[in-house]
């Protein structure tokens, strides 16, 4: 199977720091197959046949903490849950000099549409939309200060999600199919 850890908060700001060829060999020395590293933002495509999806978070955040002494929360998605998303995610969005798109990746305990609920969304200059697994954010790069997304940031769903621009998460799906 082939999987992606998405992790949150390492190498932003200074702080967290891991270095990319390192992590790889985290991956590899429990179990995992055919390690790729994308950017330094924590995205590691890899193969598993041994554990579910629902075991690798445990396995990984273990290795991570016993390799660089670190507390990072894992998140693990199939190349099944990325193609939800692709298939929802519309072509025209980008994050250029004139359009700035996300995708949220969810935890599984926020991974519901009534997460939209708890976030301010201006329908006016921005769209919003929510997928399982991740909501689907874009805006005019003109409007990013004036959208309901820059009050996420210190929100209480914040911790229970990790960001990636729509042109990383394209990137990584591209590399998740090359897995196959």
């Amino acid at each position: 199977m082939v999987y992606v850890a998405l992790l949150r908060g390492i190498n932003v700001g200074g702080n967290n720091k891991i270095d990319m060829k390192t992590l790889k060999k985290t991956f590899e020395s429990v179990g995992m197959s055919n390690v790729v590293t994308y950017i330094n933002s924590g995205n590691i495509i890899f193969t598993c046949p041994n554990h579910s999806r629902a075991e690798l978070p445990r396995i990984l955040e273990e290795a991570i903490t016993a390799d660089f002494g670190l507390q990072i929360r894992v998140m693990v998605r199939s190349i099944e849950d990325l193609t939800i998303i692709m298939q929802s995610l519309p072509d025209s969005w980008t994050n250029d000099q004139s359009m700035k798109s996300d995708v949220l990746f969810l935890w599984d305990d926020i991974n519901e549409a009534s997460v939209l609920e708890q976030l301010t969304i201006k329908p006016d200059i921005e769209k919003v939309l929510f997928v399982p697994g991740a909501i689907l954010w874009s805006v005019d790069k003109e409007n990013v200060t004036r959208s309901g997304m820059v009050k996420l940031v210190g929100s209480s769903i914040y911790k229970h999600m990790t960001i990636r621009n729509v042109n990383t998460t394209r990137k990584i799906y591209g590399l998740m199919q090359a897995a196959l």
